[in-house]
């Protein structure tokens, strides 16, 4: 069953890609008491994800937080240390917060899963965003067939 607006988020711990290394987080620690931009990819590296879904959230930052959001968070089913080096790569620093969903445990418990095996990347997340206020779902944007639209930081910027 797909998670829908105003369901709480599931009590699971994902992975934080940091300089220092992996450091597991509890959702509860992410997103309790916050209200929190989370958009998940496919994939880091691929190439939506990173010519215009994760550049879209850092370039809309400043005006995400102006408008309440406390934290902006991109989740993808790959490893920590895959998250930090995309991260790195984009040149996101403290703007989004890297997390990874290694196993893909967030994605299946919000019924957000899809299966890639047909472009050689086995299961993964469909692309979305929600708006999460201390561990609501107050707005969710699933995208439909391989479209990039409802899930970009501009659409959501109106959501706010």
């Amino acid at each position: 069953m797909t998670i829908k607006v105003g369901d709480k988020l599931p009590n699971l711990t994902l992975t934080v890609a940091t300089a220092e290394g992996p450091k597991p987080a509890s959702t509860d620690e992410i997103f309790k008491g916050k209200t929190v931009a989370l958009f998940a990819v496919p994939g880091a590296f691929t190439p939506t994800c990173s010519a215009k879904h994760l550049p879209g959230f850092k370039q809309q930052a400043p005006t995400l937080k102006a408008k309440g959001v406390d934290t902006i968070a991109c989740i993808s089913v790959n490893d920590a240390f895959v998250m930090r080096a995309w991260g790195e790569d984009q040149a996101v620093g403290d703007d989004v917060l890297m997390l990874a969903d290694g196993n893909g445990e967030f994605t299946k418990a919000v019924g957000l899963e899809m299966d890639g095996s047909k472009f050689g990347l086995g299961p993964r997340s469909q692309r979305y965003s929600m708006i999460v206020k201390d561990g609501t779902v107050t707005a969710l944007n699933v995208e439909e067939g391989g479209e990039f639209r409802v899930s970009a930081a501009d659409y959501m910027l109106a959501q706010l």
